[in-house]
């Protein structure tokens, strides 16, 4: 085979992957642009802010990203999840001794049928089973809200890392296109610096002498 039509063929071969990455390289941007977009918007209209420095409790300060977002809108991925984790998980921590909205099902479930049968008996601790039992089905409702909350801007997070994803799987893309069209214009320009009648040598194979 002549070492042109060699050259020709791998620079030829090279521009079709190069253009082949641009293209994935295009999907993955629009497609990180879409994300990233989605999700300001998405957040931006809830209006949630972060709480001012000023006004930051003392366990709230621990938190590296409440003090760096204090006072902010929260429009952005990292910022969900440090108001999910860091804001709204603290606070449920604080709420009906940490336990989730299926932990407090089971002693409201009790309550109710402590109540039932106090109503029944006209028990002189009636009232204050009532009173339980409002504490925790409020507790309840507030784990579920924070739960509920909590859960959407996570998500809103790991929406938003897909888009990180994509942005960075693009950048790989167009360099590997940058350095594939490189090589190719240096494989054309090579091509074409050869003589047309020059043949391709493979490496010749050193014999071993045979032993007996």
């Amino acid at each position: 085979m002549k070492r042109r039509t060699l050259d020709l063929l791998f620079s030829i071969g090279g521009l079709g992957l190069a253009v082949l990455l641009l293209v994935v390289g295009v999907v993955l941007t629009t497609n990180a642009n879409f994300a990233n977009t989605y999700v300001h918007d998405q957040l931006a209209a809830q209006h949630i802010s972060f709480k001012p420095a000023g006004t930051l409790t003392d366990e709230e300060k621990k938190s590296d990203c409440l003090r760096e977002y204090a006072g902010q809108p929260l429009t952005t991925g990292k910022q969900a999840e440090c108001y999910a984790n860091e804001f709204i998980g603290l606070h449920l921590q604080s709420i009906g001794g940490g336990k989730t909205y299926a932990d407090l099902g089971e002693p409201q479930t009790a309550l109710k049928e402590q109540v039932a049968q106090a109503e029944q008996t006209n028990a002189a601790n009636l009232a204050d089973l009532q009173k339980q039992l409002a504490d925790v089905t409020a507790q309840r409702e507030t784990v579920f809200k924070g739960e509920t909350l909590r859960g959407l801007l996570l998500t809103s997070y790991g929406f938003s890392e897909f888009g990180r994803k994509a942005g960075q799987g693009a950048l790989a893309m167009y360099l590997g296109a940058a350095l594939l069209l490189l090589l190719s214009v240096a494989g054309l320009v090579h091509a074409f610096r050869t003589p047309a009648n020059a043949a391709f040598a493979a490496p010749e194979r050193t014999k071993e002498p045979v032993t007996t």
